[in-house]
């Protein structure tokens, strides 16, 4: 078979050669961009058959898909976690200070926590997936920080860069209830505020509801928007940071209980009280 067929029938062949002239016109010469696109010209077959075999330009589930406006982060993976984990752990910090001087009465370890949960739920609904609910149409080629770490995200659960109906409106409501609701409940316990119990139960409600769809939509679909059993995409990314929002929803929902079933409990001793009075 003569050089030509041979460069055809393989574009790992083609470039090896494309490398070898290269070299070999530098030895002579040539000017390398001027020979690079000769090659290129003589053999465009093997270019797109070259092409065709390296398969889907981006790292999303299923594979098939065609993503024309897909540009790849330029902030490595590890940047852009510490970014969000670092600005979460100085908001802790802060608001567990705060809870400490701020609040009207001195407030217990576990109350403190669950205020600092609330200041991170604000910043979350309000700042990171508000921004997915403005710029979900153009994710895919936006290079801002929030851009970059939803499609970092999307690895995990490809349904964040392509518009998936039900994921946009879960987003947006997210955004636009548990968000300022979240900002609410951090004032209510600090100024111990009667509505507080109240605002805890509605937003961890709607959180632990949201978060049951959004897990069983996806396992209705099959899991096919992320690499099912990766340790970070799928273990970490989608399991383990969308099953804290079943785990601490579910224990504040419980708290919730106790409590206003406590003060129900009150309030109708009272009555029981004030009616045996008048008996």
């Amino acid at each position: 078979m003569g050089r030509t067929g041979y460069v055809r029938d393989s574009p790992r062949r083609f470039l090896h050669l494309c490398r070898e002239a290269t070299w070999r016109s530098r030895r002579l010469g040539f000017s390398v961009p001027f020979f690079s696109s000769l090659f290129v010209y003589i053999q465009p077959a093997a270019l797109r058959n070259m092409t065709t075999n390296l398969g889907p330009l981006h790292p999303y589930w299923p594979r098939h898909l065609r993503l024309d406006n897909y540009v790849p982060n330029d902030l490595p993976t590890w940047h852009i976690l510490v970014g969000l984990f670092s600005i979460s752990g100085v908001l802790i910090v802060i608001t567990w200070l705060l809870s400490g001087r701020a609040s009207v009465v001195p407030l217990g370890t576990w109350r403190r926590l669950s205020v600092c949960w609330f200041a991170v739920c604000a910043f979350i609904h309000l700042v990171i997936e508000g921004w997915f609910s403005f710029y979900q149409e153009v994710l895919l080629g936006d290079q801002a920080f929030l851009s970059q770490l939803w499609k970092e995200y999307s690895k995990g659960d490809s349904r964040y860069i392509l518009g998936d109906g039900f994921i946009v409106s879960m987003e947006t409501l997210t955004a636009c209830l548990w968000g300022p609701l979240s900002l609410w409940a951090v004032i209510a316990f600090l100024r111990q505020q009667p509505s507080r119990f109240v605002l805890q139960l509605m937003i961890s409600v709607g959180q632990l509801y949201g978060d049951l769809l959004y897990f069983l939509t996806e396992q209705h679909d099959g899991f096919q928007h992320g690499e099912l059993g990766h340790p970070l995409y799928f273990w970490f990314y989608f399991v383990f940071m969308n099953a804290i929002w079943l785990v601490v929803p579910g224990i504040l929902v419980l708290d919730s209980i106790k409590h206003l079933t406590h003060a129900q409990s009150m309030m109708d001793s009272k009555v029981m009280k004030a009616k045996s009075k008048h008996n």
